[in-house]
């Protein structure tokens, strides 16, 4: 599948618009469900890039056979696979799409402003060790172990809210200054939060996000977008 953005004017305001695009072969072995998996895809949708989606089915144990792990040796996904190149780790595949296709489709990165640039990798830094760690887990207990049958330690979940409400009171001040969390623009940085802040939001974890006005616009900003839409469609993505 491959999409691309267009802008049009609607009453004066910007709409952009995603459209199909070419092929440039690319796979991405994942599961459709994986949160790491949803933010190499929401990239290439926000790219215009088609793919060659590849499902590894987490629940039956895919991702541990040796024929998966010839291509992971940890055993993780995503996947992706350009040519004879083959990269693991989803912010690491994210950064290489947007490097190599930074004229095409939306910009998330600022290749021309250094400073701006250096802005971009330290909040990128702070998603990754910062937020990721809180996120993860609540998302991990809350939405994941259901879906295996277990049980939810609500322990775990209300010492990680702990941890997520400090993570977002720092956000809450930063979105006073700034639309988005690296600049005023969407960003890597604001994609990366995606997937579990998805998840999040059909949890009672939902009330951090929504307790604080600059975050929840936030939010509503970055999960609106079409290609995150289609990222989040198993079905079409």
């Amino acid at each position: 599948m491959s999409y691309t953005n267009s802008v049009s004017m609607d009453d004066g305001n910007m709409v952009f618009n995603l459209m199909p695009n070419a092929d440039f072969g690319y796979k991405v072995h994942g599961d459709p469900f994986s949160t790491n998996t949803r933010r190499v895809l929401a990239v290439l949708l926000e790219k215009g890039i088609s793919y060659e989606p590849i499902t590894v089915d987490l629940k039956t144990g895919e991702h541990k056979r040796e024929s998966y792990l010839s291509l992971n040796p940890f055993g993780q996904v995503p996947v992706f696979e350009d040519g004879n190149i083959k990269l693991c780790e989803s912010r690491a595949i994210t950064q290489y799409i947007a490097y190599v296709h930074s004229s095409r489709g939306t910009q998330l990165l600022n290749l021309q402003s250094h400073k701006t640039m250096a802005t971009l990798t330290m909040w990128m830094e702070f998603e990754a060790h910062q937020f990721d760690p809180f996120a993860s887990v609540l998302t991990w207990e809350q939405v994941i172990k259901p879906i295996y049958g277990l049980e939810t330690d609500q322990t775990v979940v209300e010492e990680n809210e702990t941890g997520l409400e400090n993570v977002l009171n720092v956000y809450e001040k930063r979105l006073q200054e700034s639309r988005f969390l690296a600049c005023n623009t969407f960003t890597l940085v604001d994609l990366h939060h995606l997937p579990n802040i998805q998840y999040l939001l059909g949890t009672p974890t939902k009330k951090l996000f929504e307790n604080r006005p600059k975050v929840r616009t936030w939010v509503d900003d970055i999960t609106g977008r079409e290609a995150w839409k289609l990222a989040c469609d198993h079905d079409k993505s």
